[in-house]
């Protein structure tokens, strides 16, 4: 199984702890999906050229992830800062707005549409600034879409038609409204839904049939990535043949092992 993940690179910056973990959901995608046993990984993102960055980049490397075909640009990594809440849950409390992230978007050269054809998935997130290129994207391969918590529909309609995988973050939806949302996901045809329902067991919607994830008792270090940690175990074991419930069996693990760890795959450093 070949993936290549485009898009947003970020470190989640602890302030109770004074320290940052290289993450961003492609990112977190791109390396949970290789400890998961994918064969081959690659991303593309915008670098900025801060220390964060070359942390990133070096991360990257010891994880087998390539990144030859990345954009560099002067200016600063995302850095959402990450804080602790009265009940013990970790809360993104805001970050600098004037990042690499924000500044640059990419365009796939046809070069590196033409290699896209080698791999079986693109994975892209809401935070990647890609919707222009996404019709490019899926006449070359499959696309999955994790659009994390931003359900509105005219948005979600706009870029549907060329998406095989698509994944929500719903922890805020009632039962009612992820209906509604699924049900309004019907005439795009997209094979395979995920939304994560916050403690809740994510739910799966394939072809028109609905299955759960079964959930187990862990001891739960940090809940940082877990979501983006579900897709990508979900893809490698999807996209190597396994059975619907199989792919969800292997995510759910895969997300178990990110919830043992602190942020989206370890690697902290000294927040300065």
């Amino acid at each position: 199984m070949k993936l290549i993940a485009v898009g947003d690179n970020v470190v989640d910056c602890y302030l109770d702890k004074k320290v940052y973990f290289p993450g961003g959901n492609c990112v977190n995608v791109a390396v949970n999906a290789k400890r998961a046993g994918a064969e081959v990984i690659e991303y593309i993102g915008v670098f900025g050229n801060d220390d964060k960055a070359l942390h990133i980049q070096d991360v990257l490397s010891k994880e087998e992830i390539e990144f030859k075909d990345a954009r560099y640009a002067i200016g600063k990594t995302g850095q959402p800062q990450v804080a602790i809440s009265e009940d013990g849950d970790r809360v993104f409390v805001g970050g600098p707005k004037d990042t690499v992230q924000h500044r640059f978007k990419i365009n796939l050269l046809p070069t590196e549409l033409e290699k896209m054809k080698e791999y079986d998935v693109c994975h892209i997130s809401v935070y990647s600034s890609m919707e222009s290129e996404l019709k490019k994207v899926a006449a070359v391969t499959s696309v999955s879409y994790d659009f994390s918590n931003r359900v509105d529909l005219e948005y979600i309609r706009s870029i549907a038609g060329s998406l095989r995988f698509a994944f929500f973050s719903a922890s805020d939806l009632s039962s009612l409204e992820i209906k509604e949302l699924v049900q309004e996901l019907k005439p795009f045809d997209i094979e395979v839904v995920g939304i994560t329902r916050g403690d809740q067991p994510a739910m799966f919607v394939h072809k028109g049939q609905f299955y759960y994830q079964v959930l187990r008792p862990i001891k739960v270090v940090d809940t940082m990535g877990a979501g983006d940690s579900l897709i990508a175990g979900f893809l490698v074991s999807y996209l190597n043949g396994n059975s619907i419930e199989q792919a969800i069996q292997d995510g759910t693990i895969s997300a178990e092992k990110t919830c043992q760890i602190e942020g989206g795959f370890g690697y902290p450093k000294e927040l300065s």
